[in-house]
């Protein structure tokens, strides 16, 4: 009886440090997501302030670094960047240091600042502030659910990958095309992509917690690139939506 009941405290305590555990390694993974988004906007508005001498309702008057960046050749380095930088992280996510992955995904959240710069010459603040309200209102309750639903979503994944793709051959079509109500559809559609994505990632990413709990380096890596993917279908989510407001 006492074995017994010895047995249950341990299995008890053993559970109760895991989903201790869990959870402090969930808000590892949004601590990272949050200062990444953090860092990409200081760096957006640094980078609009130099670029940009003056924005009237006639039109932007561009430094010559903002003529640099937004109207040269240069512009497609700084577009094509951070995809490069997904790519490289993505790749060795597991296998290069967390050290190593930590600085490349802070070095991918400042060439995004550099890179979304340029909605800043678009949009006011006041509309990107509200949009980013509604994105994060929107990803907060589907992470919410990812997290806290009890069925497996690895199901999801293949369906979404594939509707991912999808997404990009519409984009790349309606770039020829060119016709309103489709770009409109697409962009509706693509944010409830991310936002399945949102949910399928915090649910990998509870469920892969439980291989990698014991191994704090490999923990501290799923934590990098979980951030990674959750930073990504954030501002997908908030980037649709300027589009979907902005018509």
């Amino acid at each position: 009886m006492n074995r017994d009941f010895t047995s249950y405290q341990y299995v008890n305590a053993r559970a109760e440090a895991t989903r201790a555990g869990l959870r402090s390694f969930m808000l590892r993974v949004y601590a990272y997501m949050g200062f990444g988004l953090l860092l990409t906007a200081f760096v957006s508005v640094a980078v609009y302030n130099f670029a940009v001498e003056a924005k009237t309702p006639e039109g932007v008057l561009l430094t010559g670094f903002g003529q640099a960046i937004y109207t040269s050749w240069l512009r497609w380095v700084i577009l094509l960047a951070p995809l490069g930088m997904v790519f490289f992280i993505s790749a060795r996510a597991y296998t290069m240091s967390s050290m190593a992955a930590e600085m490349s995904f802070w070095t991918f959240a400042g060439l995004m600042g550099l890179s979304l710069s340029s909605i800043l010459v678009v949009y006011e603040y006041e509309t990107i502030y509200r949009i980013a309200f509604l994105a994060a209102a929107m990803f907060g309750t589907m992470s919410l659910y990812g997290y806290a639903t009890k069925r497996d979503l690895s199901s999801w994944g293949g369906f979404l990958t594939m509707a991912l793709f999808g997404l990009i051959l519409a984009f790349v079509l309606n770039w020829f095309i060119g016709g309103e109500t489709l770009a409109l559809i697409i962009s509706m559609v693509g944010v409830v992509i991310f936002c399945g994505l949102t949910a399928y990632e915090t649910n990998r990413l509870k469920r892969g917690y439980g291989e990698v709990f014991a191994n704090g380096e490999m923990a501290k890596r799923l934590a990098i690139n979980g951030a990674l993917g959750l930073y990504l279908s954030f501002i997908n989510i908030m980037l649709l939506l300027l589009s979907i407001f902005d018509r």
